[in-house]
């Protein structure tokens, strides 16, 4: 019996979007719910689970690598977003049955390496699933049909996570990945398999090759780049997209953490993680009205806000029944939570998913306010991608304070941290020309003097004259941001510049790879010389940078606002 083609209909390709954004959200739920809570019943540390779960959702703060080779390479047999769905789908498959012959905990670091390769392909899923939609949704069923994958989303991660703690029991860990690919099989089979793609037309058809996909991501960096510094409030989105989305605490592994120090069985951890999903996706939509009413920035001030408290309760709480630090196995046994702390910790998780809830779609609105709609599918991927790595650097920041200062405290300071982008949030307005204000070189100049005192910073650190104590690895994690950040300037402010800064430029392309390749030296520290070296020739080349006229920027910005009928 041969399946028919969703994509003919209305309902059935809601259908196709709703099941495929399924299949993104189960990984992500079983890895950061399930896995996280039964690595720490076996005594993983939090430091450990926290960079885990920051390592699951790096790849998706570089997606938008993805899109020129998705764009470039394709089938016309296969289907041209439809292939690359397809592999991605069987290699999320085979990654996950690979786990299953891991010993745990033992083998964690390889978990982590299997499931960054994992997620990689889970991000180029993404890409691929978005660019589907774009050509087949009509108008006026988008809307619609971002609603529908955003229910699919969280429907999965309370599979993957709610789903797999209920079965726990009877089939174990290894079991769990098997049934999360059995999920992700079943959407390859009866959805994805019987698609057919629209041909797209020879004169629509892309150059083939790595050339021309180096000339797509060379457009897209340029693109980003003039249109992040191009207003004022798409370089303060900017920062408010780096910037963690609120208090993080009771969304990440902290919370799945203490879960399981406090006592909680698996089905009480699912029944938890469950609601909070149901919870977190009704107040997602009445979080967007009542901004399309009240205004975007009112009420994303106040949603931001109220994430803290919530955490804040949690911390009371804690300090209140002397629950500081994490629990070593052999405590675990001879030290039971007051009912009273799981009931707390029942009430803040709750309260927390409102918060989340109502900030959530209210976020992803605001960024759109102040994307050019000239570069739209450009911009508001760089602002995405980058929210995954503020989520990425919270949760491996959070599993290292949980250990050097104790719960309470890395509450506290999630809860103040997460009060810094309201700072930005006032700044985040359309601009009357989204082309250009006139003020991108200045701003490129002071991005590119600050960037430079961040890598000068790390020389003091690296050579032990911060007093930092316990927060040492805290802060690595702050300068492994500034070193992405640094690189990400300098490749794409080259391209922007071109041959009017001659040497800079091809420096700046030169030592993007460089600092990125920093982030080794957990691993390398063997090249310690070089761990010096690369900051030190960043931050020179990026104070030559910010005394350039950034001329093209200023072409750009000079142009006048297209006409309008």
């Amino acid at each position: 019996m041969r399946l028919p083609n969703l994509l003919d209909t209305r309902v059935g390709r809601l259908v196709v979007f709703f099941f495929l954004y399924v299949t993104e959200g189960i990984p992500l739920g079983f890895a950061a719910t399930a896995v996280a809570t039964q690595l720490r019943r076996q005594d993983v540390g939090p430091a450990e689970i926290g960079a885990f779960v920051g390592s699951f959702y790096l790849p998706w703060a570089f997606k938008w690598a993805f899109g020129p080779f998705i764009d470039v390479f394709t089938s016309e047999r296969l289907g041209r977003r439809r292939g690359w769905i397809l592999g991605t789908q069987i290699m999320l498959i085979i990654t996950l049955l690979a786990c299953t012959g891991l010993n745990l905990p033992a083998q964690l670091g390889v978990l982590t390496g299997v499931l960054l390769i994992h997620n990689s392909f889970g991000a180029m899923q993404d890409v691929a699933i978005d660019a589907l939609a774009v050509n087949t949704l009509r108008p006026d069923e988008r809307g619609l049909a971002n609603g529908v994958m955003f229910a699919g989303a969280s429907l999965g991660t309370a599979v993957g996570g709610a789903g797999v703690l209920f079965l726990m029991p009877v089939l174990g860990l290894k079991g769990g990945f098997v049934f999360v690919a059995a999920c992700i099989a079943l959407v390859t089979v009866f959805i994805v398999l019987p698609l057919r793609e629209t041909p797209t037309p020879a004169a629509q058809r892309r150059g083939a090759g790595l050339a021309a996909a180096g000339r797509e991501m060379r457009h897209f960096a340029e693109q980003a780049f003039r249109s992040f510094l191009g207003t004022r409030g798409a370089y303060s989105g900017l920062f408010f997209s780096l910037l963690p989305a609120g208090a993080m605490s009771l969304g990440l592994a902290l919370q799945n953490n203490l879960s399981v120090e406090i006592g909680m069985s698996d089905d009480s951890v699912a029944w938890l993680s469950l609601w909070s999903q149901v919870v977190s996706a009704a107040c997602m939509v009445v979080g967007g009205m009542l901004s399309d009413t009240y205004g975007r920035r009112r009420t994303l001030f106040v949603y931001l806000a109220l994430m803290s408290l919530p955490v804040l309760y949690m911390m009371f709480q804690l300090s209140q029944h002397q629950w500081i630090m994490p629990l070593a196995a052999a405590d675990k046994a001879t030290r039971i939570a007051p009912a009273a702390l799981i009931t707390a910790m029942w009430v803040a998780t709750l309260s927390y998913s409102v918060a989340q809830g109502l900030m959530y779609g209210t976020r992803s609105a605001i960024f759109m306010d102040v994307t050019n709609p000239a570069v739209a599918a450009t911009q508001f991927t760089a602002y995405m991608a980058m929210m995954n790595l503020a989520i990425s650097y919270s949760a491996t920041w959070q599993g290292i304070a949980i250990e050097a200062l104790g719960y309470p405290k890395t509450l506290l300071i999630d809860a103040v941290i997460g009060l810094l982008c309201l700072a930005v949030l006032p700044f985040i307005k359309p601009a009357d020309n989204p082309a250009g204000d006139g003020g991108g070189a200045g701003r490129a100049r002071v991005m590119a003097l600050v960037l430079a005192l961040g890598c000068l910073a790390w020389i003091p650190f690296r050579a032990g004259l911060l007093p930092v104590g316990t927060a040492a690895p805290i802060f690595e994690t702050l300068f492994t941001l500034i070193f992405v950040a640094s690189a990400v300037f300098l490749g794409a402010g080259a391209i922007v510049l071109g041959p009017t800064a001659g040497l800079l430029s091809r420096l700046g392309l030169a030592m993007a790879p460089l600092l990125l390749a920093m982030y080794l030296r957990k691993w390398w520290p063997q090249a310690e010389g070089l761990y010096y070296v690369v900051p030190v020739a960043a931050a020179l080349l990026l104070l030559a940078q910010s005394r350039l006229s950034w001329q093209a920027l200023r072409v750009v910005d000079a142009a006048p606002a297209p006409a309008t009928a």
